[in-house]
């Protein structure tokens, strides 16, 4: 019971998204895998760390949302005809689980995060503390009041930094002690590919956000120009400042095996565009697109126009991180 219980916080958690964090951190152990100071005991220490504080995050997410009382007013965007995507917090609405509970789990997996970066600063130096709270504070304010990052325009930003140069940089030092030029070049690309995922979702969510008064980056952008001009630069950016750093012989030219998937990058670009003029053309996974898990339950839901776009960011983000963590593994 306790078990099926466990599992039942980790779907509201929506652990479908640990890859966001979990693949990351995967690309910093592989590249301090060498060092003279790797450990594997302060390794697994930060990676269930980043597991924990990612699903925090998405809890309170959860929460903060939920008190604004905006999945009711999803449920009403959706019956007067705007495409919303209602699937979360509905473990609030259908009573299997109350505010309270929600925000005792959610305050146990943060605890827990911040428990194990006191545990790693004591072997390896205050640096691990600073990152620590200062992803606590970006993620925990990123829907928490007074400043709801992602209700002005910031939460791609602080997305990105946080799963992108913080996580990298905290996973890093925990493995091996130190940092290195190298890790922070590849981890400024990664950022951008995490917080396109976010920032595709935005853009998926564009009306009903609008209704919502919620103004993601897409919302203060406003024209379709502005939006796709972003859309752009944090798919492809990634690849071009990877490109950069192999001519100037920062990164090894093995790298450039991330260009084998710039057709994903492409691709992903093409329908979220066919989104934004309208075109209500049905997509269907791929297997050239990577994994897309419960097709058959996110077409019955009629999410499938959500899912189709936000799996293949997250998918470019795997395909981008595995190939980076298998050339550091090998050079």
């Amino acid at each position: 019971m306790q078990n099926n219980r466990f599992l039942f916080w980790l779907k509201n958690a929506r652990c479908v998204a640990l890859p966001q964090s979990m693949l990351p951190a995967f690309t910093a152990i592989c590249a301090a895998h060498a060092s003279a100071g790797f450990s594997w005991i302060w390794t697994v220490c930060a990676v269930v760390g980043v597991a924990c504080g990612h699903l925090g995050i998405n809890l309170w997410d959860d929460y903060f949302d939920y008190k604004k009382d905006n999945q009711n007013i999803r449920n009403r965007l959706k019956n007067s005809g705007i495409r919303a995507r209602i699937a979360k917090c509905n473990y609030l609405s259908s009573k299997e689980a109350t505010l309270k509970q929600l925000f005792v789990v959610a305050a146990l997996f943060s605890a827990t995060a911040l428990l194990l970066g006191v545990i790693i600063f004591l072997h390896r130096g205050i640096i691990i503390l600073i990152i620590s709270l200062i992803t606590a504070l970006l993620g925990f304010f990123y829907s928490a009041p007074p400043f709801r990052f992602s209700y002005h325009g910031l939460g791609e930003v602080v997305i990105g930094f946080v799963f992108g140069t913080l996580l990298m940089s905290g996973v890093y030092i925990s493995a091996c002690g130190e940092i290195s030029t190298q890790l922070l070049l590849i981890s400024v690309p990664i950022g951008l590919l995490v917080a396109n995922v976010v920032y595709t979702h935005a853009v998926i969510d564009f009306e009903a956000d609008k209704a919502l008064n919620k103004k993601t980056l897409a919302i203060i952008l406003q024209k379709k120009k502005y939006i796709s001009s972003v859309s752009f630069l944090l798919i492809f950016l990634p690849f071009l400042l990877v490109g950069l750093g192999i001519f100037f012989k920062i990164l090894s030219s093995w790298y450039a095996f991330v260009f084998v998937f710039f057709y994903a990058a492409v691709y992903l670009f093409c329908i979220i565009l066919q989104f934004q003029n309208g075109e209500r053309k049905k997509i269907r996974p791929k297997w050239w697109l990577g994994v897309m898990e419960n097709w058959e339950k996110i077409e019955t839901a009629e999410l499938d126009w959500f899912m189709i776009r936000w799996y293949l960011a997250r998918n470019l983000l795997v395909f981008f991180c595995l190939t980076i963590a298998i050339v550091s593994l090998i050079i």
